[in-house]
């Protein structure tokens, strides 16, 4: 079958190497260049999704977590286990025997991932381990396992397996409409048919089908995630609860410095995405509020920011599903939300629904 696949970020490229591997004659195109938007704008994390686990959601968690094992096996050279350590406040919106009960469901749910447990820290243990943590109503703190990766390379790599499969990769290639008959528009005027189109465009997917007359019965929630590179090493990896909220942040190490992240700021729409003055401000507040060492605008080396595409809207950003969905229009099939770490279960499940229509 002869399939064109829209936007070469993770959903696309995965998707396209899927279906290549399944025999099909497959084109990536991308407006830009692969990797260029999104999908390199992660927390460089591979994980289950912990906070999920608030949500009910238990199927994406542990799907979440078996793609992750998979990750480490398959691209070990972009992607590795990372030790993380959440700390227990006595003002924490959440008691540390909630936090026992969802670490062991995560433990649970990641049976044969290969790491170990997690484990409970006393506060002189925590304090020797991370000696730059305040330690002003610290309890101790729970260490657990999730991963880290290089999304941008780690995505080359997919790209790069996808080509070795027989995908076509066109860059610079804007696609103006689709259609349900097959047919790709580009934004050029000109025009090829397909058997089969997957509009894997991640944020930009429901635009191409506004873009092309096309109903939807999915919506999406952009919600922009901000994050700052600080000027210094991190030694330990944090998950930390945003003061007086119940959101959570991450401290962890990248390329020799920290990267503080992530905010939840909806976005009407995918263009700019870019931190706000807001934003930043939000996350130096955050770290400064539980590590001694002050820093401040001064101490940021970069800035960057990425849109989530959430389908199944809620009034807060923070409890919105990361779910995907998938919507057929003839021979169209539309892709809407995902995460990074079950990219390629999405794209699997992508090829079994062309297969059986």
């Amino acid at each position: 079958m002869h399939i064109a696949v829209i936007g070469a970020g993770i959903n696309g490229a995965c998707t396209a190497w899927e279906l290549a591997r399944a025999g099909h004659s497959v084109v990536l195109f991308e407006r830009d260049t692969a990797m260029a938007h999104t999908s390199r704008a992660s927390t460089k994390l591979l994980h289950g999704g912990l906070r999920y686990l608030e949500n009910g959601e238990f199927r994406l968690v542990r799907e979440a977590l078996s793609e992750r094992r998979a990750w480490f096996d398959d691209a070990p050279q972009h992607a590795r286990p990372l030790k993380l350590t959440l700390p227990i406040y006595r003002t924490a919106r959440r008691p540390s025997w909630m936090i026992s009960i969802g670490l062991g469901l995560y433990d649970l749910l990641a049976t044969g991932s290969g790491l170990p447990r997690h484990t409970w820290q006393s506060q002189e243990l925590t304090i020797g381990k991370n000696p730059h943590l305040k330690t002003d109503g610290l309890l101790g703190s729970f260490t657990f396992w999730d991963g880290q990766m290089d999304d941008l390379q780690l995505g080359l790599w997919v790209i790069h397996q996808a080509q070795n499969s027989g995908v076509k990769v066109s860059e610079n290639t804007g696609i103006k409409a689709v259609h349900p008959s097959g047919q790709v528009t580009f934004s050029d005027g000109g025009s090829m048919q397909f058997e089969q189109i997957v509009n894997a465009a991640g944020p930009w997917a429901s635009q191409l089908l506004a873009a092309s007359r096309i109903n939807s019965q999915h919506s999406l929630d952009l919600v922009r995630g901000s994050h700052i590179v600080l000027n210094r090493p991190c030694t330990n990896p944090c998950l930390l609860e945003v003061p007086n909220e119940r959101r959570i942040f991450f401290s962890l190490p990248w390329q020799g410095q920290t990267l503080v992240g992530t905010t939840e700021e909806r976005q009407l729409a995918p263009t700019p995405v870019t931190p706000s003055t807001q934003e930043i401000d939000y996350l130096l507040n955050a770290y400064n509020h539980f590590f001694s060492i002050p820093v401040t605008s001064d101490d940021i080396s970069s800035t960057f920011a990425g849109l989530r595409p959430l389908v199944k809207s809620s009034s807060n950003p923070n409890r919105a599903t990361r779910e995907y969905a998938f919507e057929r229009h003839g021979k169209l099939i539309t892709i809407f939300g995902g995460k990074w770490t079950t990219a390629r279960a999405m794209a699997r499940h992508i090829t079994k629904l062309i297969h059986n229509p």
